[in-house]
C-alpha cells in the first residue's frame, strides 16, 4: 500500500498513535475479507458482509492517504 510512502509509513507507524491505529486496522480487514473470500460458500449474507467490510478498508486506505499527503507536505 503506497509503496511512494514506504518511508514516511515507517515514521508514522512509529511516532504518530492514531496513524498506526488507522493502519492496524486496514490490515486486520484485509485479512478477514481475504479468509471470508477464500472460505466463501456463495451466500448472499457472505457477500454482503465482505462488500460491507471492503468499504469500511476502503475508507480507512483514504484517511490514511490523506495523513501520508499532509505530513509529506509539511
Amino acid at each position: 500500500m503506497f509503496p511512494e510512502y514506504r518511508e514516511l509509513i515507517s515514521q508514522l507507524k512509529a511516532s504518530d498513535l492514531h496513524f498506526r491505529h488507522l493502519f492496524d486496522q486496514h490490515n486486520e480487514l484485509d485479512k478477514k475479507i481475504r479468509n471470508l473470500e477464500g472460505h466463501v460458500d456463495h451466500a448472499h449474507a457472505r457477500q454482503e458482509e465482505i462488500e460491507d467490510l471492503k468499504k469500511e478498508k476502503l475508507r480507512l486506505k483514504d484517511q490514511l492517504y490523506l495523513i501520508l499527503q499532509q505530513t509529506g507536505k509539511a
